[in-house]
């Protein structure tokens, strides 16, 4: 019952709060930038009881899980809101496989974040043009990198966007305990040991022990494990 509480009376009112600050202060559109991850269908559902407008696009890099896209379905139909895809350039796709095969990925730093950055961050620039502002899902517990997160931020890597993040100060616990109580659709994969999810190849469950990121780019130190969407 002490989670319960702590959920409904402490980390959501402070999440509308910087929701709705920070939707004023982008002073136009502004839209979600969904993985359907736990955090992110609860920031829609936060959203919709507040009566706040938002958008949603997601990111299809081409590689991602079944679960996900059945989790985007589930999300699209409890909502009924449209979903704004993006797609990678296929030409760049196709000259990165053809030159580098399947998985060069793995092979290097390098060669991941030139994955990522054809695959994720290309498709965001298309989808935040013409928006005023964009919302994640971002955490300060889910890794070091995301430790100095602000509420509501300038993005100068994306034109000076304000950038809005109203889940950062909510933890694991809290996410699982909001979305069990509304119960909002949720990925499969969270079933089966996963508690970060993204692109198949890339993603794999967390081991007893381990850090919730560490099945992200699991070859990699924890400082490395952005895919750039979100630099700083």
């Amino acid at each position: 019952m002490n989670d319960i509480k702590q959920v409904e009376t402490g980390v959501v009112p402070e999440s509308a709060r910087i929701l709705a600050q920070g939707i004023e202060r982008a002073a136009g559109p502004v839209a979600l930038a969904c993985s359907f991850s736990v955090e992110d269908i609860a920031i829609i559902e936060i959203a919709r009881e507040q009566g706040l407008a938002i958008g949603v696009f997601a990111l299809d890099t081409g590689r991602l899980d079944e679960e996900t896209y059945e989790v985007a379905e589930a999300v699209s139909q409890r909502y009924g809101i449209r979903i704004d895809w993006f797609f990678p350039r296929r030409d760049l796709v196709e000259t990165l496989e053809r030159e580098k095969g399947l998985f060069s990925f793995r092979e290097s730093l390098e060669n991941r974040h030139e994955c990522c950055r054809i695959r994720k961050v290309e498709p965001l620039g298309r989808a935040l043009k013409g928006l005023s502002g964009w919302i994640t899902g971002l955490r300060r517990e889910q890794a070091v990198t995301r430790a100095a997160l602000a509420p509501v931020e300038r993005d100068e890597l994306n034109g000076g966007l304000v950038k809005i993040n109203p889940l950062l100060h909510w933890s694991e616990t809290e996410v699982n305990e909001y979305a069990r109580q509304r119960g909002i659709p949720i990925n499969r994969l969270y079933g089966r040991g996963y508690r970060s999810i993204g692109c198949a190849p890339c993603t794999r469950a967390v081991r007893p022990g381990e850090d919730a990121r560490a099945g992200r780019w699991w070859w990699e130190s924890p400082e490395h494990k952005e895919c750039g969407l979100h630099r700083r």
